[in-house]
Order: C-alpha cells, then structure tokens, then sequence
C-alpha cells in the first residue's frame, strides 16, 4: 500500500488502464512577463517551466508525433492533452477555442490545461463545460500557486496573492472541472508553517490534485543573480524531504500526489535537486514514510468544526 494517493493509480481507477500525458507547447507567455514593473516571476527562464520541445501552433502534430513515441514506449492506450507551458488561457477567446478543439482527437480522454488563477475567464470555463459535455471528455485545470504565503508570492514576483487563487478554484468548481495546484515547499521565505498551511488551504478548498516542486535556480533569472550574490540560501535536500512527509501528512487522503518534486535540464541551471536523481529523492521519502509508518492525512483532522468536537469529547 502506498504512503501517498499516486497519480498513476488515480488514472488506472479513472480509466481503467495506463493512461500517458502528451505535451503540448504553444507559442505564449504570460501576462505576468508582460508587466514592466514586475518581468515575470523571479524564477521563470525564457523558455518557461514546462521545458518541453520547441513552440509550435500546430497541435494535432504535436500531439500524434507523441502518441507514436508512447505508444512504443508503453503500449499506451489512452492519452491526456496537457497544455504544458506558460499561460495557457491568455489569449484571444477564439483562439483559446481552437487550441481547444485541436485537441480533442482519438483516444484522447482527457484535456490539462496549465495556467494562473488570476487569468481565467467565465467565457473560458462556459466553454469548456460545452466541450466536456458535447465530447464527453474530462477537463482538468493545473493553477501555479508556489505558496500560499502572499510575503513569499512578493518576493518571488509571482504578480498575485492567496485571493485571487482562492477566487480561481471557487469559479473553476462551480462548472465542475478538476484542479491540480502547483507548489513550491522550499522556497527560502517560507517556513515549517508555511508547509502546513499549503496542505491545509488545499484540503479546504477541496483540490483534486497537487504537484510539488523543489526549488530549482536557472541562469539568467532574477533568482539566478540573487542566489549568486548570496541573497538566499535553499535547505539540504534531507530538510526538503521532510517538508514533503510534513505536507502529505496534513494533506487530505483524498487529494491525489501528481509528482513529489520536478525535474529540470542541467542545462543553464545553477541548482537542480541538490545534484541527485529525481528519482532518488522520491524513494528516500516513501521509505521514510514506510519506516516511521507515516502515511498520507494522518493528520488531517482541523477541518470540520474540529475544536467544537474536541470540547464536546471533553464533556462526555
């Protein structure tokens, strides 16, 4: 039994087989890059964070040439559409629209949109509905948030606070779609509390998914030249480990784990997972979980009118 709720067994039960995300680059940016005053967050690179192969508009032939290499790969049958990179709902509605459509080919069950919580719109998620509706296809919605604390989302220029996601999910949920949130556990202007509270807002708000990052410095970002001149400093990776069994502990069971950190090209980096394998990193902290038997919400009890129960017990 696993110490948290993997992604992969979530789509094995949701599909009833593997099921393979294809990326999909498109030629974007984001609104917060388009800010005079701000440039973007401190951490994003010119080729964003998704890391995925050169931009193309053309869709559908991004998508077959990655069903081919899965299919191989896997014998994969089914497959997410994942708008990958950058912001992918800033644009023009009817663009947007026909990215949308270009996706929905054969065996496609699924479409992942990443993007911001401060820019999607009612006519976006109106439009979605029909599309899930009239193709019977699910659609999932990943929201970078890094970290509920607003202090940290200034530093990191992130160009928005804890409302605007808050008011995101609200008006994501309301047609229905699913949510994954991105989060960032070690950014150096957060503390142990910082940790907690993300799996709290999350498990309150009822998110679907989650996918936690390690932080990661690129050259030639703001981050970059502030972690040359010594602004800050990152946690061991055996500190960053323990961010994450503190996290999934306060994390509802039910919220599905997308990944427990990402990866990033060597390439142009100046700090990428203390230099160990993603992998690596990942086994250390389920065996850890295993020996101590910690698992996933074995400490999820503050929602619900918790302290009126606690007192009632008391009285009994």
């Amino acid at each position: 039994m696993s110490v948290f709720r993997k992604y992969s067994t979530y789509l094995q039960e949701k599909y009833g087989e593997k099921v393979y995300k294809l990326s999909i680059n498109l030629p974007l940016t984001c609104p917060n890059r388009n800010q005079d005053n701000l440039g973007g967050c401190t951490f994003c690179a010119d080729v964003g964070t998704g890391f995925s192969s050169s931009p193309s508009i053309d869709i559908q032939k991004q998508l077959e040439e990655r069903k081919v290499m899965i299919k191989k790969r896997y014998n994969a049958n089914k497959y997410i559409a994942y708008f990958q990179n950058y912001t992918n709902t800033y644009m023009p509605l009817d663009t947007f629209k026909e990215y949308i459509h270009s996706a929905i080919i054969a065996d496609v069950v699924e479409i992942d949109i990443s993007t911001r919580p401060d820019c999607i719109t009612e006519e976006q998620l109106a439009f979605l509905a029909e599309v899930k509706k009239e193709h019977a296809i699910e659609i999932t919605l990943e929201l970078g948030l890094q970290t509920v604390n607003y202090k940290s989302l200034d530093k990191i220029q992130r160009g928005h606070g804890l409302a605007e996601f808050i008011d995101g999910i609200m008006r994501i949920k309301r047609y229905g779609f699913e949510v994954c949130v991105h989060l960032i556990l070690n950014l150096p202007w957060d503390d142990d509390r910082d940790v907690i509270e993300n799996a709290k807002v999350l498990s309150a708000l009822k998110v679907e998914q989650v996918k936690l990052h390690a932080l990661y410095v690129m050259d030639n970002t703001i981050m970059g030249e502030q972690y040359k001149k010594g602004e800050f400093k990152i946690c061991s990776a055996e500190e960053y480990q323990e961010k994450v069994i503190v996290f999934l502990r306060y994390l509802d069971p039910d919220i599905v784990v997308q990944r427990l950190l990402g990866r990033a090209p060597r390439e142009n980096s100046l700090f990428v997972n203390w230099n160990q394998s993603w992998w690596k990193i990942r086994d250390n902290i389920e065996n850890n979980m295993e020996d101590r038997g910690l698992v996933q919400g074995d400490l999820f009890h503050y929602l619900g009118g918790r302290a009126y129960e606690k007192e009632m017990k008391k009285q009994k």
